[in-house]
């Protein structure tokens, strides 16, 4: 057995934070890890030997500030260090979904976000739904769209965000087809009956494909080279796999389906957007013939 697959996964986490605090901050001392994990001196103490024997690489100890600092050259060996999930833990802090122990600066930096419109969704209606998921049954929902309320019959077999709401992707019994229902315009729920449906039916949910992302062709060279660093990209574009479902939202959310934008403000532009849209209207319909075949020619799997 490996030796870190022996170690209790307490200590493991305390070599992380040890780790995060050289790497992000640039300084440790003991009572760090006595603080924030309620342990004993002794226990720290044989922590930060511990970790010294493992990465000496790493820490070093500054006897000006009687603290641990990290070397010019450290390598975290039990941290992903990962700008993206500081940043993402954060705005988590931010949004009150992370407890200020859980973000593990000693003072932490001067920070804010734009508002965001929070949309809460109810707690059981997320619970029937992760029920029913598990069970394979449906649920009756009154749903109100953006053109009449109603009640309906779904049998939920995922959940998707789209950068903004929380989605059920499920099979709509009264439409015969896969769809995504707002997870917030859900303002009653029941469990109903089980449903005779196969998620693997839903192709636009269980298909993938790659986004090509690239410069306006409107910009400059020099706004060019701006766009393809703030997205990453290589070669000048930037691929991104996603579900054929969840498509349509980042193409949305990313304005990449208007063409009469300011190049400024588009930035980037879908190249492969008209293939994008066969490859939807062709995941329904072989979706369509699949449920059709399966069901023997009744009316509806849900019945």
């Amino acid at each position: 057995m490996a030796e870190d697959e022996k170690r209790p996964w307490t200590q493991s986490r305390r070599f992380e934070f040890i780790e995060w605090k050289l790497f992000w901050e640039g300084a440790l001392n003991r009572s760090d890890l006595e603080d924030t994990f309620e342990i004993s001196t002794p226990q720290a103490s044989v922590d930060l030997r511990r970790y010294r024997e493992l990465a000496s690489d790493n820490i070093e100890y500054d006897a000006t500030s009687r603290s641990f600092r990290p070397t010019p050259d450290i390598k975290p060996v039990f941290l992903n260090a990962s700008a993206n999930r500081l940043l993402l833990q954060l705005k988590a802090w931010l949004t009150g979904a992370l407890p200020r122990r859980e973000v593990w600066f000693r003072d932490l930096p001067s920070i804010d976000m734009a508002p965001d419109i929070a949309r809460n969704v109810d707690v059981e209606c997320l619970r029937l739904i992760l029920d029913a998921i598990r069970s394979k049954r449906s649920v009756e929902v009154r749903y109100q769209s953006l053109t009449n309320s109603r009640t309906r019959r779904i049998a939920p077999h995922a959940l998707a965000f789209d950068g903004y709401r929380w989605h059920v992707r499920a099979w709509a019994c009264d439409r015969d087809d896969f769809r995504d229902f707002v997870l917030t315009r859900i303002d009653k729920i029941s469990v109903g009956p089980k449903v005779d449906f196969d998620p693997a039916d839903d192709l636009e949910w269980n298909t993938r494909i790659t986004l090509d992302l690239r410069p306006h062709p409107g910009l400059t060279e020099e706004q060019e080279q701006a766009i393809r660093r703030d997205y990453a990209m290589e070669g000048g574009r930037r691929e991104i796999d996603v579900r054929l479902s969840m498509a349509y939202y980042f193409i949305k959310r990313m304005n990449l389906d208007l063409v009469d934008l300011p190049p400024a403000r588009a930035q980037i532009y879908l190249k492969n957007l008209a293939e994008i849209n066969k490859a939807v209207e062709e995941a329904r319909a072989q979706a369509k013939q699949r449920v059709t075949e399966r069901a023997g020619g009744r009316t509806s799997i849900g019945e």
